[in-house]
């Protein structure tokens, strides 16, 4: 306050400057460039002629890259939530099998679909969000958009964790998971499951005999290492699956009618495969928050 005084109090502190240049405090206020609106009359309140009002924020700042606008609320409305809220330092967990459809099985697979969601139009493609009866008016972008891309089955529930429980949970799923074998899956069942708190019903495709022995013992070894971290385990009976589609709320009753009567007519029909389709299991992936960790890898060998 005494150095503030100095400099614009009675005027002498430009001589008291250039005397006494070791005053670092002085020297610094000397050099500076004046004030551009520096008060005339010595009775103007000495805040008034030293602070300037902070310019206004940047409009940019007001709508940030990841802002939702009136029109991404409305989209997201209709595409699926998170089960639980997202809290700062907090990462996603996911453990699974990546599943891939092979190209033979892919039109056979798309030809029910397409059955299904004439019957039920309120069903949308999984991830893509978009309505399946939408990519089923055009077989090639069925083929491409919902079944040319990666599933997965689920070897854990996705839940939160903290970010000094990553490096732990990564290197214990690797050192229980690491010597896995070759075997094949058989996705053998049309199914419809339903989530946990009934806000969205999924049309699946389940793993009811080959592969089932294998999967469940990999969902062992996850429950035990989500339990050493305190983590909600799988359920108690786990049926491992692949959901192709999805509908909001609990319409669970008239999807899986609408199902059970379109197998009814390929039974009769003599058009229902034993199996849906198959694949090799080539490993297991961990996903934490954005980042993907390869847990156990296969090869074709």
């Amino acid at each position: 306050m005494e150095a503030l005084m100095q400099c614009y109090g009675d005027g002498s502190s430009d001589s008291d400057s250039e005397s006494s240049p070791s005053n670092p405090t002085l020297a610094y206020a000397e050099r500076r460039e004046p004030l551009p609106h520096r008060a005339t009359n010595i009775r103007e309140p000495l805040h008034k002629a030293c602070v300037q009002p902070l310019p206004p924020p940047p409009i940019a700042l007001l709508h940030p890259p990841n802002f939702l606008g009136p029109q991404d609320i409305q989209i997201s409305q209709t595409t699926k939530v998170r089960s639980f809220p997202h809290v700062d330092g907090n990462y996603a967990l996911h453990v699974y099998i990546p599943i891939n459809i092979s190209s033979s099985s892919k039109k056979e697979v798309a030809a029910f679909l397409k059955k299904i969601s004439s019957l039920h139009p309120s069903l949308c493609a999984v991830d893509v969000d978009v309505p399946l009866n939408v990519l089923c008016k055009n077989d090639e972008k069925l083929e491409q958009v919902l079944l040319g891309r990666e599933f997965h089955i689920s070897l854990g529930r996705t839940v939160p964790i903290r970010v000094h429980q990553i490096d732990s949970v990564v290197t214990m799923l690797k050192q229980k998971l690491q010597t896995q074998s070759l075997y094949w899956i058989d996705f053998d069942k049309w199914e419809v499951f339903v989530n946990d708190d009934r806000t969205r019903t999924f049309l699946s495709v389940e793993v009811v005999h080959g592969g089932l022995v294998e999967i469940r013992k990999q969902i062992e070894a996850v429950n035990a290492i989500y339990k050493l971290h305190n983590l909600p385990e799988f359920y108690e009976d786990p049926r491992p699956h692949i959901s192709l589609a999805w509908s909001l709320g609990d319409t669970a009753d008239s999807l899986k009618k609408v199902v059970d009567d379109e197998i009814m007519k390929c039974v009769t029909g003599k058009s229902l495969k034993k199996c849906i389709f198959t694949c090799k299991f080539k490993g297991i992936e961990c996903k934490i928050g954005q980042k993907t960790f390869k847990i156990c890898k296969i090869s074709d060998r």
